[in-house]
């Protein structure tokens, strides 16, 4: 085979210069096309990378009930792949198989932590469903702690009231289940990928090599993480639990979100939790001192701060979707007394509750009308303002737990953006509510250490020392739930000791010196609120 070649001079002499052979010609045609192949491939691995893990889509909800139900804040993990594990939840496919992979752990499924499942939902109120990072990952929304429910009966339907506080969520028991059967040693890239198909996940060869390779271990190594940084305050003996119905808000976030070593701080402050509160008629308390100790007057850093307690962070927050649920939430009403009321006992009460109440509290006009005559009804009172703790006399657990460095860190947040937090403060008591909706908010005080209103108006020596919360048929002579009932089914209640730290039922003595006939008559009258 001839090469193809031609003569030149080169400095002044004659040379014959060889240029190709064929085989030289089809060397490079192969490499030219191998090129192409290669930066084809490599185009399409790119497009493919955008197109699925470049997405962010959350499932959406045009009407704002539903929106706020199962609509997503932003809590659904973020950032690179290898990060896509790092929220307070596994992924969606994960989340689904966890009761399958440990069965023993939660026998009655995430319904007997007190989470609520509507229709043929797929999630329980509260969770949302995010595609971020190439896979449906999931997240805790508003709702999660705001929502409960009620029967008249035991075998009664059960109703849901959005706003009301989550009394029947057991959100400490979620945790441990979650990070539990994370770390259990069946939790195994195999196991989870056949649990996953079981529950109908439609999984390609890619998702079960990412599975394998990435969101199975990551999500171990996550939890692990996650867990340690808890640990202080879920695994110590000498914390008290938080039981149904509460949460210890500012803990977790010091670990979370701010990498404080819970181990160093000084047991005083470990015991924090207390009730979720109602989340309903927000517009009028705008500028009122919020969160039980009054440590905030601006709805708009409530909300974003509740949400980084809920998971969010300042790199996932999703600012639009958490502002429809603020729009939603400052016009939703308290909801009404859902049973009878006699009518001439809760007259007599209002009378009483003028005297002893409406200066701290307002009085039934706060729920009725525009959200500023609600605004209205309430000046010249003490309403939305800090009590001291030496004059309420409450559990102060709650209130040491928010310290001056904690208020200090908060300043971090968001810098230079319009979202920077410039209201919190630390107080020195708890703030006087609106009672708007009050009979759907016990149990009472802020750390729900007083099972029913009637209850309430007994001095603290004669209020139930232990009491079981959790479960939702309501007591409708005294205005509370039924605290004597353990369990039901495969739910079991939290056993509510006033004894242990940050329980106490101390305080609040306001109403204890009536007879008997009054306090009847005045609980009465606070079934109207």
């Amino acid at each position: 085979m001839e090469a193809d070649s031609r003569t030149r001079y080169r400095g002044g002499v004659l040379v014959d210069v060889i240029r190709t052979t064929p085989v030289d010609r089809e060397v490079r045609h192969y490499r030219r096309w191998l090129l192409f192949a290669v930066l084809a491939i490599l185009a399409l691995v790119i497009g493919i990378f955008l197109v699925r893990f470049n997405k962010d889509r959350p499932v959406s909800y045009s009407d704002p009930e539903q929106h706020y139900k199962y609509g997503s804040v932003g809590s659904e993990p973020g950032g690179s792949l290898v990060d896509a594990v790092g929220g307070v939840l596994p992924p969606y496919w994960i989340f689904v198989a966890l009761p399958k992979i440990c069965p023993e752990k939660l026998p009655g499924g995430y319904e007997s932590l007190g989470l609520i499942y509507e229709g043929d939902a797929d999630l329980p109120i509260g969770v949302s469903r995010r595609y971020r990072l190439g896979f449906d990952q999931v997240g805790l929304n508003c709702a999660s702690c705001h929502t409960g429910t009620y029967r008249a009966a035991a075998g009664g339907e059960r109703t849901v009231v959005p706003g009301m506080p989550s009394h029947q969520l057991d959100l400490q028991g979620f945790f441990d289940f979650v990070l539990g059967c994370t770390l259990d040693e069946r939790f195994t890239a195999d196991r989870v990928v056949a649990e996953i198909e079981r529950a109908g996940g439609d999984l390609n060869a890619l998702d079960r090599f990412i599975y394998a390779n990435q969101l199975v271990p990551r999500t171990r190594e996550a939890t692990l993480m996650l867990a340690n940084r808890l640990k202080p305050i879920l695994d110590n003996p000498r914390v008290t639990r938080w039981g149904h119905g509460r949460v210890d808000t500012f803990n977790p976030y010091k670990a979370i979100q701010f990498n404080w070593n819970l181990a160093q701080l000084p047991e005083s402050e470990l015991s924090g939790a207390s009730d979720f509160p109602a989340l309903w008629w927000q517009g009028p308390r705008e500028g009122m001192q919020l969160h039980w100790d009054g440590n905030n007057t601006s709805l708009q850093e409530r909300n974003l701060s509740a949400s980084l307690g809920a998971g969010v962070t300042p790199v996932t927050v999703d600012h639009a979707n958490l502002q429809r649920v603020a729009d939603w939430i400052k016009e939703l009403p308290p909801p009404k007394y859902p049973f009878p009321i006699d009518a001439a006992k809760a007259q007599r009460g209002a009378a009483i509750y003028a005297s002893q109440c409406t200066a701290c509290h307002g009085d039934h006009r706060f729920r009725e009308g525009t959200a500023e005559q609600a605004r209205a009804s309430v000046q010249g009172t003490r309403v939305g303002t800090v009590q001291p703790i030496q004059s309420v006399g409450t559990d102060r657990q709650r209130l040491d737990s928010y310290t001056y460095a904690f208020a200090s860190n908060q300043y971090t947040l968001y810098p230079d953006t319009p979202y920077q937090f410039k209201n919190f403060r630390k107080t020195n008591g708890y703030a006087n509510q609106p009672l708007d909706g009050l009979w759907a908010r016990a149990p009472y005080l802020h750390n729900g250490s007083v099972p029913t209103l009637r209850d309430l108006l007994e001095p603290p020596e004669r209020r139930p020392a232990a009491f079981y919360r959790g479960y939702d048929v309501y007591d409708q002579q005294k205005v509370g739930f039924v605290s004597n009932v353990s369990a039901e089914g495969g739910r079991r209640f939290s056993r509510y000791d006033t004894r242990l730290p940050g329980n106490h039922n101390s305080g609040h003595l306001w109403g204890t010196q009536l007879s008997d006939d009054e306090k009847d008559a005045l609980v009465e009258y606070m079934k109207t609120l």
